[in-house]
């Protein structure tokens, strides 16, 4: 989920729209064995400004930011998208917890917050490490336990509130853990579905880092699980944001290729999803949580697939 500074904005528009949830090529996406998709990609919701941080509630309903519009939807496939949270302080990513509260990274406010869906008031889970503000949270996770994993990048190379850029962990009672603090750009985040392994995707490195979790909060021996495919003309960097299918297989977006690459829990790469833009994360969602919902810079794109996507918030 890397900041809309970094994103070539020339195709933004004023509002978002509905097109008809139209298909955007007539020819098939190739599929990968056990994963799919079973369909064609399609426009769910298109003029967004910065799109991201796409999460499905308890029932699969998918909500999902506009960074630079500062606002904060819930999808409507049948027509215009309902607006959640305006001057939401640029939120970027979300995720449900067990309880069905949406929790965002409120990355000008430099805060972890609570959105409440039906009014869209918003209340701060935590806003500081060590006596100063994050620099500008980014992608978020959370555990069984109630506590959140995030990513801290600083957007634009340099910060006045932390020292570094960190991972951190704020734990249920609300103590907030630095994790990792050797990143360039920490920027997607996600969980195994059996919460044995952290993943974060930094944007400035070609690599996922994996890290096996002792206990909440507690991480030992990271290493390199993926290397991020280069850019055609030799280009290396990292990943944007992602997500996990039941099986344990993660969907990275990688950027410098206009892909979601798809990896089993052991790093062998199973196939890749082409697509039209530049992917900026992706979630699934849907009533049987087998639609993998992409967002890009100014659209929301749906994807039907064979696998089955993974979500605490339905467990």
């Amino acid at each position: 989920m890397r900041s809309f500074r970094l994103m070539c904005a020339a195709a933004c528009t004023i509002s978002v729209v509905w097109l008809g949830a139209r298909a955007v090529a007539d020819e098939p996406i190739p599929p990968i064995a056990g994963i799919g998709p079973t369909g064609p990609l399609k426009v769910v919701h298109d003029g967004l400004k910065f799109g991201e941080g796409p999460a499905a509630d308890a029932q699969g309903r998918l909500y999902f930011t506009d960074v630079r519009a500062s606002r904060v939807y819930r999808a409507n496939p049948g027509g215009q998208p309902q607006l959640i949270v305006e001057n939401s302080q640029a939120i970027n990513g979300l995720m449900f917890d067990r309880n069905g509260r949406l929790l965002g990274c409120q990355g000008r406010g430099g805060k972890i917050v609570a959105i409440d869906v039906r009014t869209g008031k918003l209340t701060t889970i935590a806003d500081a490490y060590n006596g100063s503000r994050f620099i500008q949270p980014n992608d978020l996770v959370v555990d069984r336990h109630g506590g959140i994993y995030f990513t801290d990048p600083s957007i634009g190379g340099g910060s006045r509130y932390q020292d570094k850029e960190a991972v951190y962990y704020v734990a249920p009672d609300g103590k907030v853990t630095r994790l990792i603090d050797d990143l360039r750009f920490p920027n997607g985040i996600g969980l195994s579905p059996d919460e044995s392994t952290l993943y974060v995707l930094p944007y400035l490195m070609p690599k996922l880092m994996a890290y096996r979790i002792e206990s909440p909060g507690k991480i030992a021996s990271p290493k390199q699980l993926y290397a991020m495919p280069p850019a055609p003309n030799g280009r290396r960097g990292g990943g944007d944001g992602l997500t996990v299918d039941t099986r344990g297989n993660l969907y990275l977006t990688a950027p410098r290729v206009r892909a979601i690459c798809v990896i089993d829990p052991q790093g062998n790469e199973l196939g890749r999803i082409p697509l039209p833009a530049i992917p900026t994360n992706c979630a699934f969602g849907g009533p049987d949580f087998k639609t993998l919902y992409i967002t890009t810079a100014a659209t929301l794109y749906a994807l039907p697939m064979e696998a089955k996507g993974y979500c605490l918030a339905a467990q």
